[in-house]
């Protein structure tokens, strides 16, 4: 059925609709048909640092401060990072996904099986349960060291915020723990504006973008990559049209439209990483542990 058809479709819903939920059902049609996000994949870097629901907005009035002046915006291929790891590491870009190590905070990994060349889950050993998130030092950490140890063609760097919680606030919002990942961490969206001033949630989201930074301004100090990439897997709607937070199958520019700047790996360097990767014990007693712990049991 052409886009048209489906459009047509909705439209002639026997039920009323709420405008959200027709500019989602649309959204989902328009994007059935054709997605406008470009795959990672698609362009050239040696390393790819993915910032976690960082708007294109938010870095060009951020970026500068760490001297990231001329970046340019993209089109992700979806609005959460699932969405955005099913749609990015798929069998036309398998020669490179083999070549490819992902060091990654971002616990969505779990529902994903890729030949990538190495996977270092890091949300599995450095989960911060005071914060309920990832901190970003332990990914610079991992990522240093399987670059610098493994020799990856290339590598993917996956830091958690500026996604909430925010790590320089961590009390604004209540964002549950590991075991409700995907389904706790919404509902600072579903206080801001309200119980929690607008003004706050953007104060914390910048601050956060701001900590991501400086670790990745360590990362390119010790990274001797020619061509490091920084973008984002999706944005942050931050009320427009009321839409709160990044919900799937709403194609706003907000969420989707995502920074990408090219720069030089500065290192080796001297830096040090302190953070060693926990041997993964795969005995039955040991996975049904982990299965317990995300709530699988």
């Amino acid at each position: 059925m052409s886009l048209f058809g489906r459009l047509a479709r909705t439209a002639e819903s026997r039920s009323p609709i709420s405008p959200y939920q027709l500019l989602r059902q649309t959204s989902k049609a328009a994007i059935d048909v054709h997605n406008p996000g470009t795959n990672v994949f698609e362009r050239d870097w040696d390393v790819l640092v993915v910032l976690d629901a960082c708007r294109a907005d938010m870095f060009d009035r951020i970026g500068p401060e760490f001297g990231y002046d001329d970046a340019e915006t993209t089109w992700s291929v979806a609005n959460m990072s699932d969405t955005w790891m099913e749609r990015t590491f798929t069998d036309d870009h398998r020669d490179a996904i083999e070549q490819t190590a992902y060091v990654s905070g971002n616990p969505f990994t779990r529902f994903h099986d890729w030949d990538v060349s190495r996977l270092d889950e890091v949300w599995t050993y450095a989960w911060d349960d005071e914060v309920n998130g990832v901190p970003a030092r332990p990914i610079t950490d991992r990522a240093l060291s399987t670059w610098h140890e493994q020799h990856p063609a290339q590598m993917i760097v996956h830091y958690m915020q500026p996604h909430f919680p925010s790590f320089p606030h961590p009390t604004i919002g209540d964002h549950g723990d590991l075991q409700d990942f995907g389904h706790g961490w919404d509902t600072v969206w579903n206080d801001a504006g309200d119980a929690i001033p607008w003004d706050t949630v953007q104060e914390a989201y910048d601050d956060n973008l701001r900590y991501v930074l400086e670790d990745v301004e360590l990362l390119l100090d010790n990274l001797d990559a020619e061509t490091v990439a920084i973008t984002a897997d999706h944005g942050n709607s931050l009320g427009t049209l009321g839409i709160r937070g990044h919900p799937k199958y709403v194609l706003l520019p907000e969420i989707r439209r995502v920074p990408w700047v090219e720069v030089e790996g500065r290192g080796p360097g001297h830096y040090e990483p302190s953070t060693e990767r926990e041997q993964e014990d795969t005995s039955d007693d040991a996975v049904q542990e982990r299965l317990d712990a995300l709530g699988y049991a």
